[in-house]
This record gives structure tokens, sequence and C-alpha cells, in this order.
């Protein structure tokens, strides 16, 4: 019985494959798997890291060190890199993100507090290739570039305050806060800062994770973190103020324009 099973099931797919494919007609209602890239750091030297990322249950699709790309998943598979995150309503991230990790300490620990690490431009360099190549492969628009600390606020800070976002604006790869927008509202603002809600509001908008509490809460302090983080890398202390709210009313008006 179970033989005559086995082969009846052998027919059917035989007969399957000899099936002919049309290909003449193609339906235009699909999108990408890929939505989002999402960057990373290691806090580790390249060695370990290739460790880390071949040898545990966490992977990437790309490494970079500043000598050369490592791709260790297939663009078409899953890599286990966005842990518990969300981004614009979207959770369970590791199906339709590609995760990038670059070789990089991140910050060290000191009696004065924590010492960010400066970014190496040659892997600098070669991540605007990848992403150049990676967004127009997949035709992605400039709000696909986010950093683990954007999709994860609440137990992640990577890439960190010293990496380069700028540099990827210049490149037309993220979105940036209009300097005209800054000296048009931060003014505005300093006269009559906006209520917790209205900050939770921009940041849920732009695609962080916050609830709308209306209060001044830990969560939404380290969601502004962040986003002064990439912003104002010289103050993310999480404290709303004049020029947070221009950036963020910038960068909304741009997003929904």
């Amino acid at each position: 019985m179970v033989r005559t099973t086995i082969l009846l099931f052998g027919l059917i797919l035989s007969a399957c494959a000899q099936l002919p494919v049309d290909t003449s007609r193609q339906s235009g209602s699909y999108d990408h798997r890929v939505q989002w890239i999402v960057l990373h750091y290691t806090a580790a030297g390249s060695q370990r890291s290739l460790e880390l990322l071949t040898t545990t249950d966490v992977s990437s699709h790309y490494l970079l060190d500043g000598k050369r790309i490592y791709r260790l998943v297939d663009e078409r598979h899953r890599a286990w890199h966005a842990g518990d995150s969300q981004w614009q309503g979207r959770t369970w991230l590791n199906s339709s993100t590609i995760g990038i990790e670059m070789v990089h300490q991140g910050y060290v620990e000191t009696a004065d507090g924590r010492q960010w690490q400066v970014w190496n431009r040659e892997l600098v360099d070669a991540l605007v290739l990848l992403l150049k190549d990676i967004t127009a492969r997949y035709g992605m628009g400039v709000d696909s570039i986010v950093g683990h600390a954007d999709i994860a606020p609440q137990r992640k800070v990577d890439p960190g305050p010293l990496f380069p976002w700028f540099r990827l604006a210049q490149e037309g790869l993220i979105r940036w806060p209009l300097h005209g927008d800054i000296v048009q509202q931060q003014p505005l603002f300093e006269r009559e800062l906006p209520d917790p809600s209205w900050f939770q509001q921009q940041l849920r908008a732009l695609g962080y994770a916050v609830e709308p509490t209306g209060e001044l809460d830990g969560q939404t302090r380290n969601v502004l973190a962040v986003v002064q983080m990439k912003y104002r890398p010289q103050l993310f202390d999480g404290e709303p103020d004049a020029e947070t709210a221009a950036i963020l009313w910038s960068l909304v008006r741009q997003q929904s324009s």
C-alpha cells in the first residue's frame, strides 16, 4: 500500500513537471519581499564578527569590514538580524528586510561615560556602493534604509551617533531635514513647544513604534534619543526641544508631500 502511494505521488509530480508553463501574461499586482535595509554594527573585530554571524543563531545578509564585503545569506532568504522590532506598523521584520552588519566597535565604556568610536571611511564608501546597488535592484525609495535603533529603539543604539547618516543623505539614499524648514520652524517651537502627544504623533508618522500615551514617558524618550542620535548627534538626551520638533516637522512634511 505504501509503495503504491509513493509510486502514485511520483507519477503526479512527473505529470506536473511536464505541464507547459505559460509566461505570456504577467500580473502587475505584486511587490518585492525586501521593503527595507537595516544597518547594524557588530561591536567586534572582523574574525569574531564572521564567527558570530556564521556559527550562531544570529545572521545577516552582508558583513562589511572595510576591506571586503561578505555575502553570508542569499537575499532571497531571511537572515536573523532584526530581532524584536517594528517599523511602520510592521513586525516580523526578518521577512521583509536585508540586514547589513558592519565591523565597528560602537563605543567603549570609560570613567567619563561612553566613548563612541569613529567610523572607517573605506567601510562607509563600500556601504554606499552596496546600498546603491541593492536599492536600485529592488526599486527602493528614499525611506528604505534604517538603523537597528530605528526599528528597536527600546533596546538598540546601533549604528550610533557617529555613524555618517548625512553622507547617506548626500548620496540620495535617505531623507534629511531641510535647512529652510529648521530655520522657519525652530523659532516657532521655541516660543511654544508642542506637547508629548504631538511628538508621539510625528514619531509614529515616520514609522517608529511608540505608544500614544500623551505622556513624556520612557519609551518616548528612547525614541526621541534615537531620532536625535541620527539627525542631531551632538545632543541625544531624549528631551523634546524646539530643534528636535523642527526636525520631526520637516521629515514628516517631506514624507507626506
